[in-house]
C-alpha cells in the first residue's frame, strides 16, 4: 500500500494501492480504499474507493468504484457512485454510469453513457420541464 496524491476526490487518510508498469494481474481484484493502474488488469474491479487508469494501462474487465478516472484503455462496462473522467488519451469500450460522466475530446470511447442531467432551458419549455425518454420502435418497422 501507498498513500499519494491524484486528481480524483477522496478522503485524506484513504489507502491507495498501485498495480505498476509491468505487472498483469489476471482474475477479480476486491478491496477497500483507492487503486492506481499502470500496468495491466483482465478481470472485474469492484472498489470502495477511487480508480485511476494510467495512460499506457489497460483494463479488461468491468469496474465498480466510488470514481474513476481513464487516461489508458479500458473494456467493459462501469459503474460508479461519483464522477467518471475520460481524458483525452483514453480508449474506451463499454457502457458508462455515474454521478457526472466527463468525456474529454480526443478521447475514444464506444458504448452508452447512463448519467443524470438537467435539461438546458429551451427544451425544458418545449417538454413542460420533464426530460423525456427517447422513443423506442423494434428494428420490424
Amino acid at each position: 500500500m501507498a498513500r499519494g496524491s491524484t486528481t480524483t476526490h477522496r478522503e485524506p487518510d484513504a489507502a491507495e494501492s498501485l498495480i505498476g508498469r509491468g505487472a498483469r494481474i489476471r482474475g477479480r481484484v476486491h478491496g477497500d480504499g483507492s487503486l492506481r493502474v499502470e500496468g495491466s488488469v483482465e478481470g472485474n474491479i469492484q472498489l470502495t474507493g477511487d480508480l485511476e487508469i494510467e495512460d499506457g494501462a489497460s483494463v479488461t474487465g468491468d469496474v465498480e468504484a466510488s470514481s474513476l478516472v481513464v487516461s489508458g484503455q479500458l473494456t467493459g462496462d462501469v459503474t460508479s457512485r461519483g464522477p467518471v473522467t475520460i481524458r483525452a488519451t483514453a480508449q474506451y469500450a463499454g457502457n458508462v454510469g455515474g454521478s457526472e460522466v466527463i468525456l474529454e475530446e480526443g478521447a475514444a470511447f464506444a458504448g452508452r453513457i447512463e448519467a443524470e442531467f438537467d435539461l438546458p432551458a429551451e427544451l425544458s419549455e418545449r417538454t413542460g420541464g420533464r426530460a423525456q425518454s427517447p422513443r423506442r420502435e423494434s428494428a420490424g418497422r
